[in-house]
């Protein structure tokens, strides 16, 4: 997901509303605890948590350099304009159609990264997700055991099917990342992605839960 969902719109709009329809499907098919309160995740070397106001300058002062804004559609050009953001992913995650993680290395309190996913679809069955990480963490693993969180929670708690990402065909740290996961390339959306003016082949990967699933078992046994 290299273009943010967030616009600057947003800013003067009030709370999406979800149709009655939509929240009563959501509600019949899955479990939605995560609608009110998005779980904390955590693993051997990191944190996952919803994002707070208060982390607004952490991910300011992370998309502000070159090497992590180069893949990503223009982020808030303010701190504040972080700040509406993240209530912005609140208000959706409230209304079932949006997820965010913040990223938090073991013995650190400051995030230093975060995980979307959106639904594509008004059941959630599809989604797309996406992701940026501060540079100096790249090639730590942090992003496969984080990446394994969300993908853990989405297939088993939200219920979708189909995880897609989308990556810039130059962003090979982003590509070999994904494929590292275990997703499968599906082919190039040619021109398909606007920055700065020029439009950007990206590959299409997925995940499928039930090969997740198989997957997960191989390379963790015991999980279910």
């Amino acid at each position: 997901m290299e273009k943010m969902p967030f616009r600057p719109e947003f800013n003067s709009l009030p709370p999406a509303r979800q149709s009655p329809l939509v929240r009563s499907h959501l509600s019949l098919v899955r479990g939605t605890d995560w609608q009110r309160r998005l779980p904390v995740l955590a693993g051997p070397h990191v944190t996952l948590r919803e994002l707070r106001v208060d982390d607004a300058a952490a991910l300011f002062a992370m998309v502000s350099t070159e090497e992590v804004a180069r893949f990503i559609s223009p982020p808030p050009t303010t701190v504040e304009g972080f700040e509406r953001f993240i209530e912005w992913t609140i208000r959706q995650r409230r209304d079932g159609q949006y997820i965010c993680f913040g990223i938090v290395p073991r013995g650190m309190t400051t995030v230093i990264g975060l995980f979307q996913v959106r639904a594509l679809d008004a059941a959630f069955d599809v989604a797309e997700w996406g992701f940026v990480m501060a540079s100096e963490f790249w090639g730590t693993g942090i992003f496969v055991e984080a990446a394994s969180l969300v993908v853990d929670l989405v297939f088993d708690s939200v219920g979708v099917h189909r995880l897609e990402a989308r990556a810039s065909v130059a962003n090979g740290r982003g590509n070999g990342a994904l494929s590292k996961l275990g997703a499968v390339q599906e082919g190039v959306l040619r021109r398909s992605f606007l920055r700065n003016g020029d439009y950007h082949d990206q590959v299409l990967w997925s995940l499928v839960a039930d090969e997740w699933r198989v997957q997960r078992t191989e390379v963790r046994p015991g999980t279910h």
